[in-house]
């Protein structure tokens, strides 16, 4: 019953007029039921279905109910590897192929008092601002959250109307993420700034994960080849050098920022054999697959951290535009 209770609140939050609650409820319960997730569709079986992606390791980006560009990629990046025909559309095959795993979407979780008390401030926008703070945390606890359990902070509150998220003890219902299996280790990675992807790849060159990216822009374009993994840094400081932005300020100056996932390169930094370019981090997941970079391979923080469990110091990095 506690189970139907949390799910009824879901459907009561994300379902659209034109959906009864029961509809939605079953859709999260009762896996013959789930609608086609097509383009522009919104609502719980687009959820459910970006959660199942998320723990097939089909990164949908930042989860939000809503079909968008991320989640477009990470369904044609399943359907090639379980050779469906790729539509881009969760259709009844490729829901029989997402839901062998039958574990519940959502789960409760219940807030501690460390969550709370964090310390939470805000980020400035400016380098140099940024670079007097001794740490570069989370804003809020909703942002921290959000990464947590890799949704949009909108959506935790659609998740949970009425709740303030401000104490010890309450209840929240989030996307059930932390079933993910562990990642296997990759022979390779193959960057598409086309698809806008990041696939890992095995020792056959068979594709297993893939994360939606950002993968450079006009004025900094993918550096087409194949280059490799020359270290890895977990929680990385960064030293900002305004001579390497075509965009920077005049009186921009050099700076060094603090560690933190709100550090320009996120929680993560993969350095590679071009100079000045690597994989990393970002301390804004909505922005990925969506907004140009500065060059760099940006992926979401819980991405990038998937990313540097399962590729290692050596291993070959291939990017290509088209």
């Amino acid at each position: 019953m506690k189970a139907l209770f949390l799910v009824l609140m879901l459907a009561a939050t994300l379902a659209q007029a034109a959906e009864p609650a029961l509809s939605a409820a079953d859709t999260l319960n009762a896996a013959q039921r789930a609608r086609p997730v097509l383009p522009k569709s919104s609502g719980p079986h687009v959820l459910r279905a970006q959660v199942l992606l998320d723990r097939a390791h089909f990164s949908p980006g930042e989860m939000d109910a809503a079909y968008g560009s991320t989640m477009r990629q990470a369904i044609r990046g399943f359907q090639k590897l379980r050779q469906l025909p790729v539509t881009g559309n969760v259709d009844e095959a490729t829901w029989r192929q997402l839901e062998q795993d039958q574990a519940p979407v959502l789960e409760v979780y219940t807030l501690t008092a460390q969550d709370v008390a964090g310390p939470y401030r805000p980020v400035p926008a400016d380098m140099a601002g940024k670079a007097k703070l001794p740490a570069l945390g989370y804003a809020s606890l909703l942002e921290a959250l959000g990464e947590r359990f890799h949704c949009s902070p909108e959506l935790l509150r659609r998740l949970n109307p009425g709740k303030t998220m401000q104490r010890a003890g309450q209840q929240l219902l989030v996307p059930n993420v932390a079933l993910a299996k562990p990642l296997p280790k990759a022979s390779s990675a193959l960057i598409d700034a086309k698809e806008g992807t990041l696939t890992l790849l095995d020792a056959d060159g068979t594709p297993f994960a893939q994360f939606p990216a950002s993968t450079g822009s006009k004025h900094d374009p993918l550096p087409e080849g194949r280059w490799q993994v020359r270290g890895v840094a977990t929680n990385p400081e960064y030293r900002y050098n305004p001579k390497l932005f075509w965009d920077a300020k005049a009186n921009d100056s050099k700076a060094r920022i603090a560690a933190g996932p709100n550090n320009p390169v996120g929680l993560a930094w993969l350095d590679l054999s071009i100079e000045h370019y690597g994989i990393h981090g970002t301390p804004e997941p909505g922005k990925i697959g969506k907004t140009q970079s500065h060059g760099c391979v940006r992926l979401t923080n819980w991405d990038v951290m998937q990313v540097v469990r399962a590729l290692g110091r050596g291993a070959m990095v291939l990017m290509q535009s088209s």
